[in-house]
């Protein structure tokens, strides 16, 4: 490249800069001069100190260029200097002191239970899962009833189960805060025919004493599959499928007998705990395993309270508490620090979502 070429490009980037000084401060300004104008190494000026080099037509043409060039950011320079020196005395006259350091601005972040939430939702969303949601008010029939909940089941006392004071629904029965998003499954039932593959997400509400491992309004994810063929083999594959894409792949995961009204079979589903990694702690009561589900195959009864013929097809369902495997992830020892709003808890898990509030 010839020297007149190669002083053309430099004068072509230095004027590139000049955009940038209106955004520079006080420090970043005379740094800028010094760098551009500067008597001994500035750019600009070792431009100048060049031109005898070149021939007579290359010298005025860059000449020319480089003294124009020169002037404009003179003229940059001190009109930013005089924006400075008028910003600094309109902030004396109103009395804000510049000196002061600045004051450090809380970032906010989604909730870990959010967190954990969403985390679950995507990976039954990745299994074909879509997302249905229900009403918090619900009456006994959708709540209990249509549930397989026997007339005289324990959960339908008023110790258990917020009721409203609102006219009773007809035969609906009394109007109640839904205590499981179960409801939700038998409204997907009864909208549309198999197959059918939701997740229903949302808020229940229990007559619980606020104590380190309940809360009387929480969060809680439901999940029902329909279909024909529909075995307790899919069952535990995809819960097994969920548990290790959360936690690990080398997660232990096992299933115990239960009973649920909804379902039959039911089991409790225990993950290996993931404080001691199963040598057994005060956690895990030394058991080295932690409960996160309940689970079964839908009860017969439920698919034809929800308009499917359970002779043809057959289902299963689960149920967890995100709070309680944000607790377990996280290592929360109380489920009251979730709902205390102490940002000095909560600024931990502002960093995204994955073990320890790191972004996976």
């Amino acid at each position: 490249m010839s020297d007149d070429s190669e002083l053309a490009g430099l004068l072509e980037g230095l004027r590139r800069r000049l955009a940038d000084l209106p955004g520079l401060d006080a420090a970043g300004l005379e740094e800028a001069h010094r760098e551009i104008l500067g008597r001994k190494s500035g750019q600009l000026t070792e431009v100048l100190k060049r031109l005898p080099q070149l021939a007579p037509e290359a010298r005025r043409t860059v000449g020319a260029a480089a003294n124009t060039l020169r002037l404009e950011f003179e003229a940059a320079f001190e009109a930013r200097r005089a924006e400075l020196r008028a910003t600094a005395a309109q902030a004396a006259s109103s009395g804000i002191d510049l000196t002061m350091p600045g004051r450090g601005r809380w970032i906010g972040g989604e909730h870990p239970a959010t967190q954990v939430m969403e985390e679950i939702l995507g990976i039954f969303r990745s299994l074909g899962f879509t997302i249905a949601v229900g009403p918090e008010a619900e009456t006994e029939r959708y709540n209990f009833g249509a549930l397989n909940f026997p007339a005289d089941h324990p959960a339908m006392d008023m110790h258990d189960t917020l009721y409203l004071d609102l006219p009773p629904a007809g035969e609906e029965g009394r109007w109640l805060l839904r205590t499981h998003t179960s409801p939700v499954q038998l409204r997907a039932m009864l909208a549309s025919q198999p197959p059918i593959r939701v997740v229903a997400p949302g808020m229940v509400y229990r007559k619980d004493t606020f104590d380190p491992s309940h809360a009387p309004a929480f969060a809680q994810i439901e999940g029902l599959v329909v279909d024909e063929g529909i075995s307790f083999v899919d069952l535990k594959a995809t819960l097994i499928h969920f548990a290790r894409r959360f936690f690990s792949p080398d997660t232990a995961v096992r299933f115990r007998p239960s009973y649920f009204p909804f379902t039959e079979p039911s089991a409790e589903m225990d993950v290996g705990c993931q404080l001691c990694g199963g040598k057994g702690c005060s956690a895990c009561k030394g058991t080295g395993w932690m409960e996160i589900l309940g689970c079964g195959m839908v009860h017969p009864a439920v698919l034809a309270n929800g308009g499917i013929d359970p002779e043809r097809y057959t289902g299963f369902a689960f149920g967890m508490g995100p709070q309680r495997i944000a607790m377990l992830r996280y290592a929360v020892p109380d489920i009251r620090l979730f709902y205390e709003g102490d940002m000095r808890f909560l600024e931990q898990f502002r960093g995204g979502r994955g073990a320890g509030g790191q972004t996976k």
